[in-house]
C-alpha cells in the first residue's frame, strides 16, 4: 500500500486581546438612525413604556469600527479547528460531519426563511409550518413514535422533557408513588443529571466487567413499582450495542415504567432499527449530530423529541398540526407540560434536517447508517493494528457500532505516564482536533473515543491513523519532546481548573473586571 504523506501544519498564533479591551471610547461600527418626530412622541423618553425594567445605566459594550472587528474575528477564527478545516473523526459521540454548504445558504439568504418572523400570522407562515409538518412525518419514520415535538434546544433538554412527560403521565394517572428512575453508566450522563434535577431518585447501573453493557439480571432486581421509567442511549457511549434492549424495555414496562431511548447519536441505525420496535415509549434524536446541522460550539441544536399516541397529550406547547389544506399551531393543549422554547424553537436547525433527509431519501439515510458503521469498524481494526500502545477494552471479539471508546493504557505504562493527555497535545502539532476521551468517571483507562461517520473516506481514515500513529511512535522514541507539545498550533497546554478552584476563572466580562482588573 502506498505511504500516507503527512501534510506540513503551522497555525497562525494571534495575541489577541479581549474585544472589550479594543477601540476606541465613542468609535462605531453603525450610526443607528434617531427615532422620528411621531416615534418620540408616543414614547417620550421610553420610561412609560418600559417601566421597571428601564435600564439605569448603559451596557457595557466594546466601542470598535467594523474593520476591526472583522479583523478580530477572522483572527480568533484562525486559532480554531472545526469541521470544516480538519478531521472531525476525533471527535467521538459528537459526529462531526460535513454539512453541505448549500444548506447554509438557503438557511442564511432564503427571505422566505431568513426573514420570517415569529409573530407573523399562521396564513403568512403555510411554508415554515409545512417544513416543520413534513420533517416531523420523516422523523416520525426513522424513529417508529407517533408524534415529534422539535422544540427542545438540545439533547439534554430533550431529555429534561422526556422527564417532565413521564411524570405528567403517571401524575395524571394516580402513579405519585413512582418516583426512581433507571439508566446506565454508560448512557450519556444528563440521563442521570436531567432527571435527577426534576427530582427522581436516580439508580445507575455498572456495566459489566467482561462486556461492558448492563446486567439484565441486575436491571430487573433494580426494578421496583417505584419506578417511573428507563433512560438508555444505545448503542453506549463504547460504541456497543445491547441486543437485549427489547428485554429491557419489557421488564420495565412490566412494572408500570415508561422507557425513554437517549438516540442523541443515531447514526448506526438509520433505516436498520426503531426506537418502537424497542419498546421505547419516548426518545429524541439530536438533529445537530445525526441529521447534519452544525453543532455551533454548544448550540444551533435540537433535541427532536418523540413519543408513542398515548403520551402525545403531554408534549410541549406549541405544536403543528395539518387538517389536509390548512397547517396551524396549536396552543390549546390543557395537558401539555407548557411552554419550554419560544414560538416554534431553533427552526434553522429543523431547515437544515429537512434538506438533508430529502436529499438523501429513505435509502440514503440507510445508506449513511451502514457506511457509519463500516468506516468504524475499519478505522477500529486500523488502529489496533498499526498504532502502537493501544488496547481495546470489554469483549474485544464484539464489533462496535459507529464508534469505539479504546485505550491508551499499554502507551502510558510503556512511557511512564505519556498517555491520552500527552497524545493529544501533540495531535494538534499534525492540524487534528484533539481526540475526545469519555465520559466521566472513567472505565477504560487513557480512553480516547474516535468516529468516523459517514462524512469520511478511506483516505480520510488511513490518514488519521497515520497520524495517531506518528504520534504514538514519538511517545516512545522522543518522550522528552512530546511532553513539551504542542509547538505548531496556537494554544498551549491549558491549566485543568477544577471545581474548588472557580476563583480563578472569569466566564464574564464583568466577572473578569471585579476579579483581576482592581
Amino acid at each position: 500500500m502506498e505511504k500516507v504523506q503527512l501534510r506540513e501544519f503551522h497555525q497562525a498564533r494571534w495575541n489577541e486581546p479581549v474585544i472589550m479591551e479594543m477601540g476606541t471610547p465613542g468609535e462605531r461600527g453603525i450610526l443607528v438612525p434617531q427615532a422620528e418626530a411621531a416615534v418620540k412622541s408616543e414614547v417620550g423618553d421610553g420610561v412609560s413604556v418600559l417601566g421597571k425594567v428601564r435600564r439605569k445605566s448603559r451596557p457595557a459594550l466594546p466601542e470598535v469600527n467594523q474593520a476591526l472587528v472583522n479583523r478580530h474575528y477572522i483572527r480568533l477564527s484562525q486559532e480554531n479547528m472545526g469541521a470544516d478545516n480538519t478531521l472531525g473523526i476525533s471527535q467521538g459521540t459528537c459526529t462531526l460531519k460535513y454539512s453541505p454548504k448549500v444548506q447554509e445558504h438557503v438557511v442564511s439568504r432564503h427571505p422566505g426563511l431568513a426573514g420570517v418572523h415569529p409573530l407573523q400570522s399562521e396564513e403568512s407562515m403555510q411554508g415554515i409550518l409545512k417544513i416543520y409538518y413534513e420533517t416531523e412525518q420523516i422523523m416520525k419514520e426513522i424513529g417508529g413514535m407517533d408524534r415529534i415535538s422539535f422544540l427542545p434546544a438540545s439533547g439534554g433538554h430533550a431529555i429534561y422533557s422526556n422527564a417532565q412527560i413521564i411524570s405528567a403521565y403517571h401524575k395524571a394517572n394516580g402513579n405519585s408513588h413512582k418516583n426512581e428512575i433507571i439508566t446506565t453508566l454508560h448512557s450519556h450522563p444528563v440521563d442521570a443529571a436531567a432527571t435527577s434535577i426534576l427530582g427522581y431518585r436516580v439508580i445507575t447501573l455498572m456495566p459489566d466487567e467482561k462486556t461492558g453493557l448492563p446486567s439484565l439480571e441486575e436491571f430487573k432486581a433494580a426494578l421496583s413499582d417505584k419506578t417511573a421509567g428507563i433512560f438508555i442511549t444505545n448503542p453506549e457511549d463504547t460504541g456497543i450495542y445491547n441486543d437485549q434492549i427489547d428485554e429491557f424495555t419489557k421488564a420495565a414496562h412490566d412494572v408500570g415504567a415508561l422507557c425513554a431511548y437517549d438516540q442523541a447519536n443515531a447514526n448506526a441505525l438509520l433505516g436498520i432499527a426503531r426506537a418502537r420496535e424497542a419498546g421505547f415509549d419516548l426518545m429524541h434524536f439530536n438533529l445537530h449530530k445525526t441529521f447534519s446541522s452544525p453543532h455551533g460550539g454548544g448550540g444551533p441544536g435540537c433535541g427532536a423529541l418523540g413519543c408513542i399516541e398515548e403520551l402525545a397529550p403531554y408534549l410541549p406547547k406549541p405544536t403543528v398540526e395539518f387538517d389536509g389544506s390548512k397547517y396551524r399551531v396549536d396552543y390549546d393543549r390543557e395537558q401539555s407540560i407548557g411552554h419550554i422554547k419560544a414560538f416554534l424553537g431553533n427552526f434553522p436547525v429543523v431547515v437544515r434536517a429537512y434538506m438533508w433527509c430529502r436529499t438523501l431519501g429513505a435509502e440514503g439515510l440507510k445508506q449513511a447508517a451502514v457506511i457509519s458503521v463500516l468506516n468504524n469498524q475499519y478505522m477500529t481494526d486500523e488502529i489496533l493494528e498499526k498504532v502502537p500502545g493501544v488496547s481495546l477494552h470489554y469483549s474485544p471479539e464484539v464489533r462496535r457500532m459507529e464508534q469505539t471508546r479504546l485505550s491508551f493504557d499499554k502507551l502510558f505504562e510503556k512511557t511512564g505516564g505519556l498517555g491520552i493527555d500527552a497524545v493529544n497535545a501533540r495531535l494538534v502539532d499534525y492540524g487534528l482536533s484533539e481526540l475526545w476521551q469519555s465520559h466521566h468517571p472513567y472505565t477504560v483507562p487513557e480512553p480516547f473515543t474516535p468516529e468516523p461517520c459517514d462524512s469520511y473516506n478511506k483516505e480520510d481514515i488511513d490518514y488519521y491513523v497515520e497520524v495517531l500513529k506518528t504520534v504514538a511512535n514519538e511517545c516512545l522514541e522522543n518522550p522528552e519532546m512530546v511532553a513539551q507539545a504542542p509547538y505548531k498550533a496556537s494554544r498551549h497546554v491549558p491549566n485543568h481548573v477544577m471545581g474548588e478552584s472557580f476563583e480563578v476563572v472569569a466566564s464574564t466580562w464583568r466577572q473578569y473586571v471585579r476579579r483581576f482588573k482592581k
